[in-house]
């Protein structure tokens, strides 16, 4: 009778290992169903990045997770989403103070701290860093055709989890999910913006469209009618007359414009 030996320990610590990272892909996927769930009913930009922050600070237990938006240009960064304080909604940021968000915006790269307290670049406000109990930053671009519009901005606490490379990679993700989402968002606020258009603007524009396919139609015939044009018959046309053409080919003009 053959017995079983005893399975190995270090293929039980790599099923464990194994069994541990399904388990977290799982977590990721659930993650990025609800927050796409959330962002896809939504086409205002405030509601898209405050649930974008507020669902990875509750996925994480981060310190910090903060939504930043780039001007055209890039000169201004604004802090228009945070975790930790909802009720921040528009506050233009020093960059001196973040260099590693300036560095995520103008590269377009992920930016990841694994440890604060040994990176040279945050030494003026390692201090600050500590007090929190800080342990690593991330900042995650979000982009559209190869620009970058913002940057997702991540601080775990010193005795919580690390941050994993499926971690940034997931976080990646959702920087792509919400680069589409306030596309999609930019998008209905500026069809809402002409729709809501004062109508008499609208019409105006449409008279002008108007006249001007009257005047060049109207010299295209004259231009295609053989003989000179005579100065002295245009002379004889009374003012009334004139007055009463203008005045048709104006109530003409009102008419195309509106549609009627």
């Amino acid at each position: 009778m053959t017995t079983l030996g005893a399975v190995p320990h270090d293929d039980v610590d790599r099923l464990q290992a194994r069994v541990n990272a399904l388990e977290h892909e799982r977590r990721h996927l659930l993650a990025v169903i609800e927050i796409l769930q959330e962002i896809g009913g939504s086409l205002h930009f405030v509601d898209i990045v405050q649930a974008v922050a507020r669902r990875l600070g509750e996925a994480f237990g981060l310190d910090r997770s903060s939504i930043f938006l780039a001007e055209r240009g890039g000169r201004t960064v604004r802090l228009v989403a945070s975790y930790e304080d909802p009720s921040i909604r528009n506050y233009v940021v020093d960059l001196d103070r973040y260099p590693e968000l300036r560095q995520a915006l103008q590269t377009g790269q992920t930016v990841h701290i694994d440890d604060v307290t040994t990176d040279t670049t945050l030494r003026h406000v390692r201090g600050a860093l500590s007090t929190r109990r800080v342990k690593s930053i991330t900042v995650v671009p979000i982009t559209w055709r190869g620009a970058s519009i913002g940057a997702i901005f991540l601080r775990t606490f010193r005795d919580g989890a690390a941050f994993s490379d499926a971690d940034v990679r997931f976080c990646q993700v959702v920087a792509s999910l919400t680069a589409r989402a306030l596309r999609n968002a930019h998008r209905f606020e500026r069809l809402q913006g002409q729709k809501g258009e004062p109508a008499p603007v609208r019409n105006r524009e449409r008279e002008r469209a108007a006249l001007v396919g009257y005047l060049r139609r109207l010299l295209d015939a004259f231009a295609d009618r053989d003989g000179p044009w005579s100065e002295d018959a245009l002379a004889k046309a009374s003012a009334e007359e004139i007055e009463r053409l203008v005045g048709v080919t104006m109530a003409v003009l009102s008419q195309e414009a509106t549609g009627r």
